[in-house]
């Protein structure tokens, strides 16, 4: 279940862009502002402001919040009170009874019993969120806006009973302030936040940057793909051939599939899980009686349904019962005609129509015939919001270089345990050892991988697959820690593993390993060697530690940390094309072929690296580009981080000549 964590200060946009979310992802919703305004409600009825009176009047009068998207409501005891609690004498009070630590310490129960029984995901929004209510959430969000933006918004929601923009303001800054100093959970950014400035974003703009970061850490769910029909169909064979590998097994005997059994398969950069069930029968006995149970089941948890039909035989009578489980489902479903060998098979399976599903999509599982198209057809069903949670939310991070660096050393540094095998022999570690480490205030995903000798084409027998393993950990985090030894000088296989890191566009954090045996003539040296070398990559976040006594290790978590924020960065285009307008005002793009190209505009195609596109009149020089990216950086920063510029000619207009 993914916890979504939204705070900021009052007037941020918190509940219209936390509900927009939920609804969007078919998710529950908490806006806790609205339990602490019920808790407030039944204060000033009970006409008290003692802890105490207040708590047992929770226990006679308790609070219920619906947490639907659509259209949330808060009750105390039977009474509906989602308006009441709006009031400004509600609003007046809520700042102080909310500051109370016994009136926190049952909310804080209440929300957590909330949260718990969301179904597939729960957006919840407030003040301490992830820093108190949900400090394990997968995501959290700071939502924060300029003192006047938030104003602004505040007095056009109050309309005429406001008293107008400058007391709104007044009233939000004196909040702030409350909520910021009190005593018990004060109002505070979670140190692994994203900080999401809405001044210069709608609604719609805002929630798209938190839905992007949803996106990229696969915190949305994967969608289920079932695969179901009667026994001996070659529904296992259909799911090895999606796999490009043998996973599921399979004979010729029919019901050699029993349990409902999920792989991770991907098509076209989409993810997804196929779900291989046992063979549904219509009258089932025995062992079958609990397979085509698991198969009905599956019907229940999947988003697409893949009705798998031996061609050879044609539709029988019990694929009818069938058919009526999956109309009743009422999910999109594809029928699959399997073991269609050539086009006389396929004049044959033409009669699968009679089914009632539609067309039949004739494929061979065995030869491979169709499954191409039909992936690209299930693919096109897939759903933005997937059932199955892919993944835990933790920032995945490599521990990537040469062999005998001490990557296994500062792996054991962070956790702070023997969690990898050290040795002085080169090449100890040969698996990536994958482990969740807390320090620094969060928890990390980190994987230790096997030194990089030589380029995977050239090593051999265990080097070669410890090289294929080490690159696909690389393509899977997030971001690259490259450890360096920093008592040896910089060797072209320490700047190649850097080169293979920026290409596939990860964070990247240079350690300086081994620190406490550089000497002074060592610290000069090395100084000339990060000039000469590491110039590519001037923006990498470099640290300093000594892996064997643990000195500085305290510091890698801030350097991961910015990095990843400016991994995932967003410029608003307004503020994008207004320093693009100032950089080509000061320094236009040089001349080419007698013309000067004109730049219209810029863009943010994505995030994960930040990648920009420029669209100009004509070809720019990649000296000029790779001035844009400096300038870029001085504006907006991207320490840790490659940033991607992509220039795009577009034909000038005709009316433009």
């Amino acid at each position: 279940m993914i916890v979504i964590a939204i705070d900021g200060p009052s007037g941020a946009g918190k509940s219209s862009t936390s509900r927009e979310i939920a609804r969007r992802a078919g998710w529950n919703y908490l806006d806790t502002g609205a339990l602490y305004r019920a808790v407030t409600w039944l204060a000033l009825s009970l006409e008290s402001d003692d802890p105490a009176k207040i708590i047992q009047g929770l226990k006679t009068s308790p609070i219920r919040f619906v947490a639907n998207p659509q259209d949330p409501k808060v009750f105390c005891g039977d009474t509906d009170v989602t308006e009441e609690i709006r009031t400004a004498r509600v609003t007046d009070a809520v700042s102080a009874l909310s500051a109370m630590p016994a009136i926190r310490q049952e909310l804080l129960v209440l929300q957590r019993k909330i949260i718990d029984k969301a179904d597939r995901g729960i957006v919840v929004e407030g003040r301490d969120i992830g820093t108190v209510v949900a400090p394990d959430a997968p995501m959290k969000v700071y939502l924060t806006a300029d003192l006047d933006a938030r104003a602004a918004r505040r007095d056009a929601e109050l309309s005429d009973l406001s008293g107008g923009v400058a007391v709104v303001g007044q009233s939000l800054s004196e909040r702030d302030h409350t909520d910021s100093t009190r005593a018990v959970s004060p109002l505070a950014t979670a140190s692994d936040a994203v900080i999401i400035d809405s001044t210069l974003l709608n609604l719609e703009e805002t929630v798209e940057r938190i839905w992007e970061l949803l996106k990229e850490r696969n915190l949305l769910g994967l969608p289920i793909v079932a695969i179901l029909g009667r026994p001996n169909v070659g529904k296992s064979t259909l799911i090895n051939r999606f796999l490009g590998r043998r996973e599921a097994i399979v004979e010729d005997t029919p019901g050699v599939t029993r349990d409902r059994v999920q792989y991770e398969c991907e098509w076209n950069d989409r993810r997804f899980i196929i779900m291989d069930t046992g063979g549904w029968e219509s009258k089932p006995d025995g062992i079958s009686v609990q397979v085509s149970a698991g198969a009905e089941l599956a019907m229940q948890e999947a988003d697409v349904l893949c009705f798998v039909v031996d061609a050879q035989v044609g539709a029988l009578d019990e694929d009818d019962i069938l058919v009526q489980e999956l109309r009743k489902a009422k999910k999109p479903t594809l029928l699959v005609a399997n073991k269609v060998d050539g086009d006389s098979d396929e004049s044959d399976a033409h009669a699968l129509w009679n089914i009632g599903l539609g067309e039949p999509h004739f494929v061979s599982a065995l030869h491979g015939r169709g499954s191409g198209d039909l992936l690209d057809l299930i693919v096109n069903e897939l759903p933005e919001v997937g059932g199955a949670q892919a993944q835990d939310g933790y920032r995945r991070i490599a521990l990537i270089g040469r062999p005998n660096v001490g990557k296994s050393s500062l792996l054991n540094a962070l956790a702070g345990e023997s969690l990898s095998i050290v040795d002085d022999v080169a090449g100890t570690t040969r698996d990536p050892v994958d482990s969740l480490i807390d320090f620094g205030g969060s928890i990390w995903r980190f994987v230790d991988t096997a030194g990089l000798k030589k380029r995977a084409n050239q090593a051999s027998g265990t080097d070669y697959y410890a090289t294929l393993r080490t690159q696909a950990a690389l393509e899977r985090c997030e971001c690259a820690v490259v450890v360096l030894d920093a008592s040896l000088p910089i060797s072209e296989q320490d700047l190649r593993v850097i080169t293979m890191v920026e290409e596939a566009g990860k964070a990247l954090v240079l350690v300086m390993n081994k620190w406490d045996l550089v000497d002074e003539d060592r610290r000069d040296q090395l100084d000339k060697e990060i000039d000469r070398h590491l110039d590519q990559v001037e923006w990498a976040q470099r640290v300093n530690v000594a892996a064997k006594t643990g000195w500085h290790r305290d510091r890698l978590a801030p350097a991961i940390r910015t990095a990843l924020d400016s991994w995932e960065r967003r410029v608003p285009t307004a503020k994008l094309n207004s320093f693009l307008g100032a950089l080509i005002g000061a320094t236009p793009p040089p001349v080419r072929g007698g013309k000067q190209p004109k730049i219209y505009y810029a863009t943010q195609a994505g995030i994960a690296p930040p990648k920009f596109v420029i669209f100009s009149s004509g070809w720019i020089e990649p000296s000029y580009r790779r001035f844009i990216e400096r300038r870029l950086r001085e504006e907006f920063g991207f320490p840790g981080t490659p940033v991607m510029v992509a220039i795009r000619v577009k034909e000038r207009d005709k009316e433009n000549g």
